[in-house]
């Protein structure tokens, strides 16, 4: 049999290091998939096409590299699209693959066809279809290109059936051209020198666009070196590790937490990887203090965020420079960080004397995090828990809490730790979901079932979505159209041949979770959560709490 493009586009996947495909096939690419099969790359066959776009995303962020996922057209392409937005807005870099219809000549009038590749544009640096078998190469290179260039994301190729089929003879891959990401230039790190050296309070910040492992890696050094203390948002937790002294926490909550009275104490805050799609980690105020922007790109501009001073370029080598070129100065001040620190610690240890039943979301991150060795991967869906997770979980390594703080889409957690598990097999992972968002993804189990993978998932049930309920309650507004019911979650983990389990007290949840991540196979771990606590700690006691750590502080 002659070659085709399909099978070019396979020879492409390769030359781009992809070794394994996340799909969900249908009739318009059963020649790709038979160029899979004749091929070294590992197809992964799930459930749900979200799903399989997760799995890929999931690849990019840990890896660097872009994952892929495969789909179908029509319906299993728009099912893609959350996935793809997941991938766009969390800078994971992802390839979506998706089939169509024969384009040149068609016998099926508009049967199941949907404009995909407009339809994709919004979530995408890049959507193409492709049109003939000599632009297969091309259009791959390209896709990748975007995919994982700063800032990375999802990306799109439509393969249509008849154009699969094309003769290939003569045609190959294109080699990726060898770059490097420009560097800041020299003034702009003087300024910033200068301006670190002669505040009295600075303090750094250690956002999603930090979580990169050479960044981390400098970081590390810039921090040992200088002593500031410094905080993450939610998608840069474990960038430097909560194990370091200078640690003073999360930026989980929207204002009223230790972290906050501290960024309001400094004067200066040298803002590293800052986001716009996570919510805002602190507001700016005109001349209160300066704010210095280390990023990829320019700051994007709000009404709460409008840094003085700008570092645009590698973030790693800029960070590099700061290590080079700064010393500790004696008139620097970090008395107050202290306090928060301790007043942090001494917060988030008073939950482990929480041990009514059903569980706190408090007690149930430190299980959790006893649980789990440092190396070892937790996934978060989407719920209520997330908050505590993002705020009193201690990640000590990169990438060992996964959450979404972009899309915030439910129904990733389990998908994401399949991912985790399969670029990392050596590792405890550990999926945290609660009842609502397993359920989106639940048919999942059987994909890790199959995979024969070593995993746990902790279904947290309140047979509600806790997250809107919570919220409803904080408007006051009537407890309505949130409660739902639920399976009988051991026995459904036992169907799809996973090993049930259901926690009836927090030491059984302790043991449970010590027996099920050292066992082999697949376990579902079902524990009841109590929420209605968080309302009152959030909103009204920690505010009040933090308010009398800075009470009589000088603000500047």
């Amino acid at each position: 049999m002659k070659r085709n493009a399909a099978q070019l586009l396979v020879e492409c996947l390769l030359n781009e290091g992809v070794t394994r495909v996340f799909a969900v096939p249908g009739e318009e690419n059963l020649d790709l998939v038979e160029a899979l099969r004749q091929s070294s790359i590992d197809l992964v066959i799930t459930r749900h096409e979200q799903a399989a776009g997760f799995m890929a995303a999931c690849h990019g962020r840990l890896t660097g590299k872009s994952g892929v996922c495969l789909s179908t057209l029509g319906p299993g392409a728009t099912n893609l699209v959350t996935a793809a937005a997941y991938a766009q807005l969390g800078a994971m870099p992802m390839v979506m693959i998706t089939g169509q219809k024969p384009i040149k000549t068609s016998k099926q009038g508009h049967f199941q066809i949907l404009d995909v590749v407009n339809l994709m544009q919004p979530v995408t640096h890049y959507a193409k279809q492709i049109v003939s078998a000599e632009t297969v190469a091309s259009r791959v290179r390209e896709a990748f290109r975007q995919a994982e260039e700063e800032r990375p994301g999802a990306v799109h190729l439509e393969l249509p059936e008849d154009i699969a089929r094309e003769p290939a003879e003569g045609l190959f891959p294109i080699i990726a051209s060898q770059t490097r990401r420009p560097v800041a230039e020299n003034k702009a790190i003087a300024r910033a020198v200068e301006a670190i050296c002669a505040a009295k309070r600075p303090l750094l910040m250690c956002g999603a666009g930090a979580n990169r492992k050479l960044t981390s890696k400098m970081l590390q050094k810039f921090i040992g070196k200088t002593g500031i203390p410094f905080f993450t948002t939610q998608m840069g937790k474990g960038v430097v590790g909560g194990a370091s002294e200078c640690w003073m926490g999360t930026a989980a909550l929207s204002d009223g937490d230790y972290v906050h009275r501290l960024i309001d104490h400094s004067d200066c805050i040298i803002n590293v990887g800052h986001d716009v799609v996570e919510k805002p980690p602190f507001f700016m105020h005109r001349d209160e203090r300066t704010v210095i922007h280390v990023n990829f790109f320019t700051a994007d501009v709000d009404p709460v965020y409008f840094p003085q001073l700008e570092v645009t370029g590698d973030i790693a080598n800029a960070i590099w420079h700061f290590s080079e070129l700064i010393e500790p100065q004696p008139h620097w001040d970090f008395s107050f960080a202290t306090k928060v620190r301790k007043a942090l610690f001494d917060d988030i240890n008073s939950g482990r004397v929480l041990n009514d039943f059903p569980i706190h979301p408090r007690r149930l991150v430190h299980a959790v995090r006893d649980a789990m060795p440092d190396d070892g991967i937790v996934s978060l869906d989407n719920g209520l828990y997330k908050v505590w997770f993002a705020r009193n979980y201690r990640a000590v390594r990169p990438n060992t809490l996964l959450l979404d703080n972009a899309l915030a889409t439910m129904g990733a957690g389990l998908p994401v730790a399949i991912n985790a598990k399969l670029d990392s097999p050596e590792r405890k992972v550990l999926a945290v979901c609660g009842d609502g968002g397993f359920m989106m993804n639940s048919q999942e189990l059987e994909t890790a079932v199959r995979l024969r993978l070593d995993l746990v998932v902790l279904v947290l049930r309140d047979n509600a979505y806790g997250m809107i309920r919570w919220k409803q309650a904080e408007m006051d507004l009537p407890d309505f159209g949130l409660e739902f019911g639920n399976p009988d979650f051991v026995r459904y983990a036992e169907s799809y041949g996973a090993k049930g389990h259901a926690a009836d007290s927090v030491s059984s949840l302790e043991r449970l979770l010590a027996e099920a991540l050292n066992s082999g196979g697949v376990h579902l771990i079902d524990c009841p959560i109590d929420y209605s606590d968080s309302k009152r700690f959030i909103f009204d006691e920690l505010p009040q709490l933090s308010a009398q750590l800075s009470a009589g502080t000088r603000q500047r």
